[in-house]
């Protein structure tokens, strides 16, 4: 299957971050017009010495997103971002504690996006839904306010909770969430979690048990233990596998090393996705095409792995419903 094959497939794309999807230029461009600083040289603005300055990094780029007009165009271009991959659909994952200047106007920021995503509905790009996201390090209480804000919206646009953030930092903190996860669930929306990256097969277990996670966002390290991949076949629970961020974060040394085969041929639901594309410096079909040179998957394989995208989309799962 060659580049344009693999645009054309029909796939969705269910882990990435908006935060991520800043190219230099724009932030350039949002930091001259905020007039702030660059952190560093636009050559070296996208290098990082730890996953915490990579998080800080996250918030100073959001922060420069100060209008209702620089935020919608923040989605319009993910959605052409997502189109030029081939994704007909996405989930995407969107942490408020990064966008500093909406800080106590989150129905603000819900609004601008849905203007973006919307507008580029309109325009023929992919169909976007949001998964608004807890970060690891917050409390219960603060947690337990987004679940309330987000039953009490009923935001169209909005399709499920996620959380996440360092988990080698935070440690288990299943038990500190699970009453804002149930909370959620309850009221119908989807539940995704980071898991399984910086934290083990028991990262895993916690957003299946304790969480109650429809998709698990990474979930690589679920190979570390049969158990766990056990568990996520007979539930049939979606991974959000992004492979060049695992290794650019360095959770694996090379594509040899990277279970996402073991997984998919143990009969887990792989998915191939971007996680923050402008950093990573990647795109939808690339990702794919380093697993069909990687580890030889044949035209049958790649398919299956679009159709389980399909298949785990919570934003295609809403717009059926409707």
């Amino acid at each position: 299957m060659n580049d344009d094959e693999l645009r054309a497939l029909p796939k969705a794309e269910v882990h990435v971050h908006l935060e991520g999807c800043f190219e230099v230029d724009t932030l350039v461009s949002l930091a001259s017009n905020a007039g702030e600083a660059l952190p560093r040289s636009p050559e070296r603005l996208f290098e990082f010495t730890s996953f915490d300055g990579f998080l800080e990094f996250l918030s100073w780029s959001c922060g420069l997103v100060r209008s209702f007009d620089d935020a919608s165009q923040a989605a319009y271009a993910y959605a052409e971002r997502a189109s030029a991959g081939g994704a007909i659909a996405a989930d995407v994952i969107v942490n408020p504690t990064h966008w500093g200047s909406w800080r106590g106007d989150l129905t603000g920021l819900v609004s601008a996006f849905d203007d973006g995503f919307g507008a580029a509905e309109a325009d023929g790009l992919a169909t976007v839904g949001l998964c608004l996201s807890v970060m690891r390090q917050q409390s219960g209480a603060e947690a337990a306010e987004l679940v309330d804000w987000m039953i009490e919206a009923r935001h169209p646009r909005i399709v499920a909770l996620s959380i996440d953030g360092n988990e080698k930092l935070s440690g288990r903190t299943g038990r500190r969430f699970a009453s804002a996860f149930e909370r959620a669930g309850a009221a119908g929306l989807r539940r995704t979690v980071h898991a399984g990256e910086s934290s083990g097969p028991d990262g895993v277990i916690d957003a299946l048990e304790l969480l109650g996670a429809d998709r698990i966002d990474h979930g690589v390290r679920s190979v570390e233990s049969p158990e766990v991949v056990e568990a996520l076949v007979e539930r049939g629970t979606t991974l959000g596998v992004c492979p060049s961020s695992n290794l650019v974060l360095g959770l694996y040394p090379d594509m040899a090393s990277h279970p996402i085969e073991q997984l998919r041929s143990a009969g887990v639901a792989v998915t191939v996705n971007t996680d923050d594309p402008a950093f990573v410096g990647t795109d939808l079909v690339r990702e794919y095409r380093r697993c069909i040179e990687e580890f030889g998957w044949t035209d049958d394989t790649v398919r299956e792995v679009a159709a389980a995208s399909l298949a785990g989309c919570f934003q295609l799962e809403r717009t059926a419903s409707r």
